[in-house]
């Protein structure tokens, strides 16, 4: 069994231009799949797999840790880097499909089998419609409020929100207060047994990071998320010890050695690994390992398509810390037309049972992505009121 090519699809969701890699080999209808999306870099992500494929052509699609450190460490330089890791995941977790294929089982029982029955997800507000989830205005509590009732109707019995909004370095008390509005209101509207989070989206410094931290410590968070920048380890370090809100963090690191200074200086309670940046399956168990160590938390960052939901919910039922999966579902209305999957989910809860299906459990429908061609996502840019460059 050889690889005989690897093609790249980009399908456009608004927000994101979903990047689907499927890995091809030499045996009749036997390829995997897997995703690589990454906003605002779809044309180097697609670049970075062309790149790396002229390593893989011709190799045995079973090696995977073989090909996994020929990706990450050949063509002289490392795959530490934002977008090539991004290409290494998407073919690693291809890579890792074709072996649940050829032995004829899910994903995780490659790597143990189940270590749950079932695995819960959190919605985005909205459902992850951009504008409900990104562009609700912190000025406007009631529509958060509203928004959490909706994710409750829908059978979720937790949710995250972008309470936090942008602040320069050192601001007064507005912006911490309006945060601080909003999430009183929403846990007002869906009582004290529905988990909220909130995702600061790395806007904060450490200095607001803290004030809104300390804030809505109140209001018992599941999580508070990328409370100041993931390169302030030691900015994470002073919010995670001052307040009893966990923080987690970790969706845009991509170095096993970053991971281990973070937890090292217990920056955080919950690890948010992306699968579809870190470096597919392979480097998320290594991650996964570290944090066990540390009796750290995993909730996986998964914003992106559904081959990287699917991707999330295989490692999750092999993962003895692993919490909570992300999801989103009202991103695009046809989101569903592109993909059938293996899993279950009740709608009671929003539980998921596991997938019964080789390899992810999923079948791709090739049309439905043509007709979702690329486009330039959408841009989403801040700037402070005195107009210099904020973070988003």
């Amino acid at each position: 069994m050889k690889i005989e090519r690897i093609e790249t699809h980009v399908c456009n969701a608004r927000m994101r231009n979903w990047i689907f890699v499927k890995v091809i080999t030499n045996e009749s209808g036997l390829f995997g799949w897997g995703e690589g999306t990454l906003e605002w870099h779809t044309r180097s992500v697609v670049g970075a797999v062309e790149d790396l494929s002229d390593l893989l052509i011709g190799e045995d699609p079973s090696r995977i840790e073989h090909l996994w450190q020929m990706m990450h460490r050949q063509h002289f330089w490392h795959g530490d880097g934002l977008v090539r890791s991004t290409a290494i995941s998407a073919i690693d977790i291809a890579l890792w499909d074709i072996a649940g294929k050829v032995h004829s089982v899910p994903c995780h029982k490659l790597w143990g089998g189940e270590v749950r029955d079932t695995i819960r997800t959190y919605c985005h507000l909205g459902g992850g419609n951009m504008e409900k989830f990104y562009e609700t205005p912190v000025d406007n509590a009631k529509q958060f409020a509203d928004l959490a009732q909706a994710a409750v109707a829908d059978g979720f019995t937790a949710f995250k929100c972008m309470a936090v909004p942008p602040t320069m370095t050192l601001e007064g008390q507005k912006p911490v207060r309006a945060a601080e509005a909003c999430v009183a209101a929403m846990r007002s509207s869906v009582g004290p047994e529905i988990d909220i989070m909130v995702d600061c989206h790395a806007r904060p410094s450490p200095a607001m990071g803290l004030q809104f931290g300390k804030a809505l410590e109140p209001y018992g968070l599941y999580f508070l998320e990328e409370p100041c920048w993931p390169e302030s380890v030691d900015g994470l370090t002073m919010i995670n010890a001052a307040i009893t809100t966990p923080i987690a963090t970790g969706e845009r690191i991509t170095r096993l050695a970053d991971f281990r200074d973070l937890f090292a200086s217990r920056a955080c309670e919950v690890c948010q690994l992306d699968i579809t940046h870190v470096g597919g399956f392979s480097e998320a168990r290594r991650v996964a390992s570290l944090a066990e160590a540390y009796r750290i938390s995993l909730a996986p960052h998964n914003p992106q398509g559904p081959v990287s939901t699917a991707a999330s919910l295989e490692f999750g039922f092999s993962q003895p810390s692993y919490i909570i999966c992300e999801t989103v579902h009202s991103d695009v209305p046809w989101r569903d037309d592109v993909v059938s999957e293996g899993f279950s989910v009740e709608k009671k809860g929003r539980l998921v049972r596991p997938n019964q299906k080789p390899g992810l459990g999923i079948e791709i429908n090739e049309d439905e992505i043509k007709k979702h061609p690329f486009l330039p996502e959408l841009p989403q840019r801040v700037f402070y009121k005195d107009g210099s460059v904020g973070d988003w």
